[in-house]
């Protein structure tokens, strides 16, 4: 079978390995019918881990697949199945876990995808335990966007920030896959949002998409304008996920007591921070990785209502380096899937 795998640096290969064996006790053979791009992928292309690895890596941290068989004592999934699958490996038995608080799991192996093989190939075998079911009706490249995109707006926006109707959002890279789908999540609570992006047709495109007030933070100071939009007073939430380069902004765009919850650093892992101005101004700063299984179900209910993600770009698996390519250089607006 096919297998897209990492052999170094850049080093992107559409390999012939071995079909897995039948599924064991407690998992499933899942058959990826499509893989979403997210920026783990890219740090993963560039050679990037949080902890050790071993080359060749099989590529894929998000997906949908179908169930093709199921193994000893798994009951609930038949052949033909649409799940989102969870991809991070985690125990199922530490408290975390048991409280569904599986993205804190304490003996967690690693990201599929990252450190552990990943969706990148025709066929696996899963735990069944981690498997999200795809309701009817949501469209199998919308719901490869489940699993990590939807669920990391989920977990940032109403687990962490706890953003509430009647607020104003700032939502940094409103253009990015995350930034598009927490414009979406924000306006259908009925918050007003200010989105930013980086250049005018991105701008337009997230005005396009709901938000309220849109600005270029290549031309515009952010965070001056963000602050005359609310009198002066300042956002109660900032979603932010840029990093180094918007970070010193969105703590100045909070209000008295505003929150910030941050996922990301695509444009640095470092960044100096007024720690008077925290306390004084009494900001709470969340950070935010990953998401519940349960975040992962509330995702894919919401795109069976009608919430659906944007889609920028759909390519073969053949084409996954174009599309790696394409998200690193920042000229995506919304997500990339890679259909098998």
């Amino acid at each position: 079978m096919r297998a897209l795998r990492l052999h170094g640096d850049r080093d992107l290969r559409l390999d012939e390995v071995p079909e897995p064996p039948p599924p064991g006790p407690g998992e499933v053979q899942l058959r990826t019918l499509a893989v979403a791009l997210n920026h783990i992928d890219v740090w993963g292309w560039r050679g990037m881990a949080f902890a050790q690895r071993k080359l060749p890596i099989c590529t894929g941290a998000e997906a949908v697949c179908e169930v093709v068989s199921v193994g000893e004592g798994v009951s609930g999934w038949a052949p033909g199945d649409r799940v989102a699958p969870y991809g991070a490996q985690t125990c199922g038995h530490c408290r975390a876990c048991r409280e569904g608080r599986d993205n804190l799991c304490e003996n967690v192996t690693g990201v599929m995808g990252f450190h552990l093989d990943g969706f990148a190939r025709d066929r696996l075998n899963m735990a069944a335990r981690l498997l999200v079911r795809v309701p009817e009706g949501v469209a199998t490249d919308d719901a490869a966007c489940a699993s990590i995109t939807f669920s990391t707006v989920e977990h940032m926006l109403f687990d962490n920030a706890k953003l509430e109707a009647g607020e104003t959002i700032l939502i940094q890279a409103a253009g990015s896959g995350i930034g598009t789908v927490a414009v979406k999540e924000a306006k259908a609570l009925g918050c007003t949002v200010i989105a930013t992006a980086g250049d005018d047709e991105k701008c337009d495109k997230a005005r396009a998409l709901g938000a309220d007030h849109v600005i270029n933070y290549s031309t515009q100071n952010f965070p001056t304008v963000a602050r005359r939009l609310t009198g002066k007073r300042g956002v109660d939430v900032v979603f932010e996920h840029v990093g180094a380069t918007t970070w010193a902004g969105s703590l100045l765009s909070l209000k008295m007591g505003g929150r910030l919850v941050t996922c990301g650093s695509t444009s640095g892992v470092s960044a100096e921070t007024n720690l008077m101005m925290v306390f004084q101004r009494q900001l709470r700063i969340f950070g935010s990785f990953g998401a519940s299984m349960r975040n992962v179900a509330d995702g894919l209910a919401k795109m069976a209502g009608g919430m659906t993600p944007v889609l920028d770009t759909v390519v073969p698996l053949e084409r996954f380096a174009e599309g790696l390519d394409r998200l690193e250089s920042r000229r995506v607006f919304g997500k990339i899937v890679v259909t098998l």
